[in-house]
């Protein structure tokens, strides 16, 4: 019989005793696995794209002064302040008249939308600290735009790159308002997925899946650590 946090089949404090069965029948439910594999493929999936859109803009909003700046600053960090039941219904019913309901394409697009923001700013917080004296020698000993941008403004700017991509990829992950109304049973998400269980059952699972997940955040978080130094990436620093 499957298990739980503790022998019993329903989650109260206090517990009688502690038990890994229910974290044995989490790795037992097919349709878990699915939607997280699914919720890791859609949050790098949109953080990449969301980054790849932020930081040309962040770069042409703090070098350029050109008409409509300021509109385009507040049209890519509006989705912060909209919220995400608002922008749900919204979407639903777009892709609703597309035609492309249930679509994990047109999924990953909608999650672009509401975490392009958080990239947006790191990466702007990082483009305004830069200085720019590299860039202007690298230019008078007569390097070129593409070799300029990936050897010396990518990697001053790269702690904010990093640190907008993992908050990005975390509010991708963590995504459920939105989610809620635009993804289909073939591209649940796990947030989904746990909140379609939680109101089907009383049992611990959900329990044992919010400690697993957040075990896997702690060891990802030491991990970006060790390797780059997690304050440079959050903060973004140089």
């Amino acid at each position: 019989m499957p298990g739980g946090l503790h022998p019993e089949n329903t989650l109260s404090l206090p517990t009688a005793g502690f038990s890994l069965r229910w974290f044995e029948a989490v790795f037992e439910r097919q349709d878990f696995l699915d939607a997280f594999l699914n919720s890791l493929r859609l949050a790098a999936l949109a953080a990449s794209l969301a980054t790849l859109i932020a930081v040309p803009a962040a770069l042409a909003i703090t070098r350029y002064r050109f008409p409509g700046r300021g509109l385009l600053n507040g049209l890519f960090l509006s989705p912060i302040i909209i919220p995400h039941l608002v922008l749900g219904v919204a979407l639903l019913r777009l892709f609703a008249l597309l035609g492309v309901n249930g679509s994990f394409s047109w999924l990953v697009l909608a999650h672009v939308l509401v975490i392009t923001p958080y990239v947006l700013r790191l990466v702007l917080a990082a483009a305004i600290g830069m200085d720019r004296s590299a860039e202007q020698a690298a230019l008078s000993l007569g390097a070129g735009r593409i070799a300029l941008f990936c050897r010396i403004t990518l990697p001053m700017i790269l702690p904010g790159v990093a640190g907008g991509w993992l908050l990005a990829f975390i509010n991708s992950f963590d995504e459920v308002t939105l989610s809620i109304f635009v993804t289909s049973p073939a591209t649940q998400t796990l947030p989904v997925r746990m909140y379609v269980y939680a109101t089907e059952s009383i049992d611990p699972m959900m329990a044992a899946v919010s400690a697993l997940v957040i075990a896997l955040t702690a060891a990802t978080m030491i991990l970006l650590d060790r390797i780059y130094g997690l304050d440079r990436v959050l903060v973004g620093k140089q």
